[in-house]
């Protein structure tokens, strides 16, 4: 009788130790859904009320992304002003995609925004895809806006991606002739190959984008002349 009444508590410790374990999940669970909830109903207020719960502002999605990268993909511009202030926010905080802030506000094309993250010290480059890869990805009213903002604050013109891709090979083929004509102004190189030996002109070329065509053709004609030429040797 005493070990039977020794084992039902030993059992019922072993169950209630087993429920307290659970329970910090089952809460950080139900915070992720939540916040995942309000940044996809731009819902503002659910959003500080998790905040002031504790949540962490840089909780991520389903699709591994941190709150303020997923409240500009959706976007969720009230969620995000929320989240942008919000203390512990970590502003360079990327995806599991490799995407952060700053390359999402360029990519939608939020000047005003992209001007605010690098007020607030969000870095303006990062190596592998960029956030002026983004902007040249896009030919929206602020993109060249936000090209000539990111260059002036540091962006390399000229930084590849993993593939080898830089900017004005993105806006050969996305964006518009101002963007194409202001990184060449910057001194980004027409001449420049991805990993598949691609140059702008290719880029160009697969969009059918003849007039950008003809524009990055004479670009790499200046560069070609513009180039010094090996010196030449006696006896050569």
């Amino acid at each position: 009788m005493i070990q039977t009444h020794t084992r039902r508590r030993c059992l019922r410790a072993a169950a209630e130790l087993a429920a307290a374990a659970l329970l910090p999940g089952l809460a950080h669970a139900d915070v992720e859904v939540d916040f995942e909830r309000a940044v996809i109903r731009d819902n503002p207020k659910a959003m500080l009320e998790l905040l002031l719960r504790g949540a962490d502002p840089n909780t991520r999605d389903s699709r591994g992304r941190p709150g303020m990268v997923a409240a500009l993909h959706r976007d969720s511009l009230r969620v995000f002003e929320v989240l942008m202030l919000a203390p512990g926010i970590r502003l360079d905080e990327a995806s599991a995609q490799g995407e952060n802030a700053l390359m999402m506000a360029a990519l939608k094309g939020h000047l005003n925004i992209a001007r605010r993250l690098l007020e607030r010290g969000a870095a303006v480059h990062k190596e592998g895809w960029n956030a002026l890869h983004y902007a040249t990805s896009a030919a929206l009213p602020d993109s060249l806006a936000i090209v000539q903002l990111l260059v002036r604050r540091g962006a390399p013109v000229d930084a590849p991606s993993p593939n080898g891709t830089t900017a004005l090979m993105m806006a050969a083929q996305y964006s518009s002739e101002e963007v194409v004509a202001q990184l060449l102004q910057y001194g980004a190189d027409p001449l420049a190959r991805n990993q598949r030996g691609w140059t702008p002109v290719d880029f160009a070329r697969q969009a059918s984008r003849d007039y950008m065509v003809e524009t990055l053709t004479r670009a790499q004609q200046r560069k070609r002349i513009a180039q010094p030429r090996p010196e030449r040797r006696p006896g050569w």
